[in-house]
């Protein structure tokens, strides 16, 4: 999971006399400089501002160690991955932070959620959501509505243990974890609107978590929803509203660490999850094993002996969860009139989840350790193929005419 990403514009003075109004203003009125030079071929450029607004995105170079920054972020999917093979290999790593639990994992959760709060402007959030609600309330209620529906239909479908249906019927009803606004990035989504979906999904798991997954994993153990929803807003709400309230109150401090905080929050995501991953590894590879080595039948049955086991049972119906949940929520946007780019940040917002929440919520309130593997798995499973899809659409560039560009909705 990396973290959210803001974009403030900077603002370019627009000269009267010109009938087309040019990105920069030019030194000597005989020569126009119509088309800038862009420095660095890789920059992004994002800001979308209203059709009746003077404010134009200037292109601006990135400086080096920023580059580096955001290429270390973007490796998130390797770290979760190295991660999940020394669980695998050597679980001991992980169990000075194993011990621990839940105190640590929690206590990580509320250093990441801090690091998203330090880097969201709330002005701009309040602007996106002024300019553009019907498209954020359409992509949050698909967040809310179909993976909940996702998670619990697979639960029953498959005929997951009761320990396995909570924990993914819980990861389901996790909002959108924020590295899928480096996911959109990635593949040419709309980043503000991914931006803003991540956030508005975080806020209201304080309610929508605890009263879906109530009503979805009660028939299967007590879940208590004043407990889980105190939990969601101590971990989750209250870093973010004081990121913000730093970033507003001690603006030159929060500048200096807040460049370096996403990494931060990067690897911290993947030490949860190992650690978790480490905690449950024991049991699994011993199943797998035992499935897939203790018996003399022919190669393609022990493959389906060891996807029937509690580790395959874990894997098939979360790589399921959220390949079902990139599918249709690209759908229910394509089929509710949206752009390519708006489409695909909603397919990947409502396709990634934020494990982390899950991990915890977990691990806090329920006794067996089971309930917090699919979330577990969910950090590698995810990654890989939320990063897969990306690279796939960056490699289709997405029609985007002159008026997809503007912030105001057009849903």
């Amino acid at each position: 999971m990396a973290i959210s990403l803001c974009f403030s514009p900077l603002t370019a003075t627009t000269p009267k006399h010109y009938s087309k109004i040019p990105l920069y203003k030019p030194i000597n009125p005989i020569i126009t400089l119509t088309t800038p030079k862009i420095l660095n071929p890789n920059f992004k450029k994002v800001k979308c501002v209203p059709e009746n607004s003077q404010n134009f995105s200037v292109i601006q170079e990135k400086p080096r160690w920023a580059n580096w920054l955001s290429i270390a972020e973007s490796l998130y999917p390797v770290y979760i991955t190295v991660g999940g093979v020394v669980a695998c290999l050597k679980p001991s790593t992980f169990s000075w932070f194993v011990k621990c639990s839940p105190t640590s994992y929690s206590l990580t959760l509320w250093f990441i959620m801090l690091a998203m709060g330090l880097t969201l402007e709330i002005k701009e959030l309040t602007n996106l959501l002024l300019q553009r609600p019907l498209s954020i309330l359409f992509g949050c209620a698909a967040q809310y509505t179909i993976m909940p529906a996702l998670g619990m239909i697979l639960s029953k479908i498959l005929g997951l243990p009761p320990s396995i249906s909570v924990g993914l019927i819980l990861l389901a009803c996790c909002p959108g974890g924020t590295a899928s606004n480096v996911v959109t990035l990635i593949a040419q989504g709309d980043v503000p609107l991914s931006i803003v979906m991540t956030a508005c999904t975080t806020i209201g798991a304080v309610v929508l978590t605890p009263f879906l997954t109530t009503i979805l994993a009660g028939t299967y153990v007590p879940v208590d929803a004043v407990k889980l929803s105190i939990s969601t807003l101590q971990v989750v709400v209250a870093p973010i509203l004081l990121g913000s309230y730093m970033q507003h109150k001690f603006p030159k401090a929060v500048k200096k660490i807040a460049p370096i905080a996403p990494l931060l929050a990067v690897l911290a995501t993947s030490l949860v999850s190992a650690s978790i991953f480490s905690e449950n590894v024991g049991r699994l590879r011993s199943s797998v094993v035992g499935m897939a080595f203790s018996s003399d039948l022919p190669l393609i049955s022990r493959a389906q002996n060891v996807l029937a086991s509690e580790f395959g049972l874990v894997a098939v119906s979360v790589a399921l969860l959220h390949f079902a949940g990139f599918f249709v929520g690209y759908l229910s946007a394509a089929l509710a009139g949206f752009s390519e780019p708006q489409r695909r940040a909603v397919s990947i917002e409502v396709g990634m989840q934020n494990s982390a929440l899950g991990v915890v919520l977990a691990t806090s309130h329920f006794s067996s350790p089971a309930v917090a593997l699919p979330a577990a798995t969910s950090a590698i499973i995810m990654n890989i193929m939320g990063s897969c899809l990306g690279f796939f659409w960056r490699c289709i560039n997405p029609t985007q005419p002159k008026s997809s560009l503007e912030v105001t909705d057009k849903s």
